[in-house]
């Protein structure tokens, strides 16, 4: 299963590619962020993180995709630009037939690192160690997005193996 994870922001979307399935070892195939300028206006700035999520799709051509769910911060104005862009994402993947699924933060963080509490560090620590990287990605941005990859590779891909068991024993 190949899985575009988004780390939806405004000023940075961080988006990872990853190739897996449960029980098997994962491969990274690219990590990066699209960045926006906060001098721009914001029809501009959407605009350029929807052209970077359209490129990413078509580059990758993935089987599901799976995006951070947004949660209420103190910050409204991150919120706002946080859902914007998860939007984006969302369309954009509904636009080409694909699966989407969202996932909290606390949940990304107990698939890859076993602590739903885990820092960032934590979680790129282990983003890098699962992925056999020689460093962590960065900003923190990518290693979210490609620790949303490595979440939905193993819980999705155990969901599939249960419902397919499930079928096979004609409940």
């Amino acid at each position: 299963m190949r899985v575009l994870g988004v780390d939806p922001g405004l000023t940075r979307c961080g988006l990872g590619v990853v190739d897996g399935a449960v029980g098997r070892p994962l491969t990274l195939v690219e990590v990066g962020v699209v960045r926006t300028d906060a001098d721009l206006p914001l029809a501009e700035r959407l605009r350029l993180v929807a052209v970077g999520i359209d490129e990413w799709l078509d580059r990758h051509r993935p089987d599901r995709v799976a995006v951070e769910r947004v949660f209420s911060q103190h910050n409204v104005r991150t919120v706002m630009g946080t859902a914007q862009v998860s939007g984006l994402a969302l369309v954009a993947a509904a636009h080409r037939g694909l699966p989407v699924v969202t996932h909290t933060p606390s949940e990304v963080k107990a698939a890859v690192t076993g602590n739903g509490r885990a820092d960032k560090a934590q979680v790129g620590a282990m983003v890098t160690r699962l992925l056999r990287l020689a460093e962590a990605p960065k900003p923190a941005d990518a290693a979210d997005a490609l620790a949303l990859a490595i979440c939905q590779i193993w819980r999705g891909g155990a969901q599939q193996r249960l419902q397919a068991a499930v079928g096979r024993s004609g409940r």
